[in-house]
C-alpha cells in the first residue's frame, strides 16, 4: 500500500433489499487534518488512488484526510432512484439514501470541514448528497453521470446546499452511440447554466478524452479546485 495510506476497515450497511451490504473504508493522508474528503470508489478508482492522492498534494498545500469508501454494489448503492440499465443487464437501484446515512456517521466531528466528491456515478452521488444535507462544504464531481434520467431536473428543483461546486467532463464523453449517455454533455451544460444563474461559486472544466481517460487525475483536479476555494 502507498505511503499516504492510513488504514482499512469494513462496515455493514443494512438494507431492505439485501440483508447486509459490505463496504470497505480506506483512509489516506493526515488523520488529524481538519479537512476531510469523502469519496465513493470502485476497483478502478482504487487502482489509481496513489496517483490521485499525490496529485492532490501537488496541487494544494492544505493537509487533508481522504476517506475512500468502496461500495458493495455500485449501481445500487450510489443511485438515488431506480432506472433501467443503459449498458449491460444491471439496472440501477435506489440505495443512495441508505449509503448517505452511513457516510454521515463518518462526518460527525463539528471541528472538521467535509467535502464530498467522486468520479462517474460517484460524482452524481456527490451532487445528489449535497441536495440532502448542508454538511458538505463543497462538491467535487468529476465526469459525473448527469445523464442519469431525471437528475438535472431533480437538481434544479431541490438545489445544491454546498458553497462550492466543481464539475468536469471529457470532451469526447457525449460522443457515444448509447442514446441515454449521449445526453451527458447537454445535461452538464444545463446544470452549469443553472448554477451560473444562481450565482453559485462553481466551475465546469472540460478535459481531453473520453470517460475513461485519467479518472484519477481528473478526480484530483476536482478535489484540489474546491480545496483551494476553501483557502480563499
Amino acid at each position: 500500500m502507498d505511503l499516504y495510506f492510513i488504514q482499512m476497515s469494513n462496515f455493514i450497511l443494512q438494507s431492505a433489499n439485501r440483508k447486509e451490504i459490505y463496504m470497505t473504508k480506506y483512509e489516506y493522508g493526515d488523520a488529524n487534518a481538519d479537512l476531510v474528503l469523502i469519496q465513493m470508489v470502485d476497483d478502478h478508482d482504487m487502482e489509481g488512488m496513489e496517483n490521485e492522492i499525490a496529485a492532490i498534494r501537488s496541487q494544494t498545500p492544505r493537509a487533508f484526510h481522504l476517506i475512500a469508501i468502496k461500495a458493495d454494489s455500485w449501481n445500487d448503492d450510489l443511485s438515488p432512484w431506480e432506472t433501467p440499465a443503459v449498458w449491460g443487464n444491471e439496472n440501477f437501484g435506489s440505495g443512495a439514501e441508505k449509503t448517505l446515512k452511513e457516510i454521515l456517521k463518518l462526518c460527525e466531528d463539528e471541528e472538521k470541514t467535509y467535502i464530498i466528491g467522486g468520479y462517474s456515478l460517484a460524482g452524481l452521488f456527490a451532487l445528489w448528497a449535497a441536495t440532502r444535507t448542508d454538511l458538505f462544504r463543497a462538491v467535487a464531481a468529476a465526469s459525473p453521470s448527469v445523464w442519469f434520467p431525471g437528475f438535472a431536473e431533480y437538481l434544479k428543483e431541490n438545489g445544491i446546499r454546498a458553497e462550492h461546486v466543481y464539475l468536469s467532463l471529457g470532451d469526447r464523453e457525449e460522443r457515444t452511440r448509447q442514446p441515454v449517455m449521449r445526453t451527458v454533455g447537454d445535461r452538464i451544460r444545463e446544470i452549469d447554466a443553472w448554477l451560473a444563474e444562481k450565482q453559485a461559486d462553481h466551475i465546469l472544466e472540460w478535459n481531453q478524452g473520453n470517460h475513461f481517460k485519467e479518472p484519477d487525475l481528473r478526480t484530483a483536479r476536482a478535489f484540489s479546485w474546491v480545496m483551494l476555494r476553501e483557502n480563499m
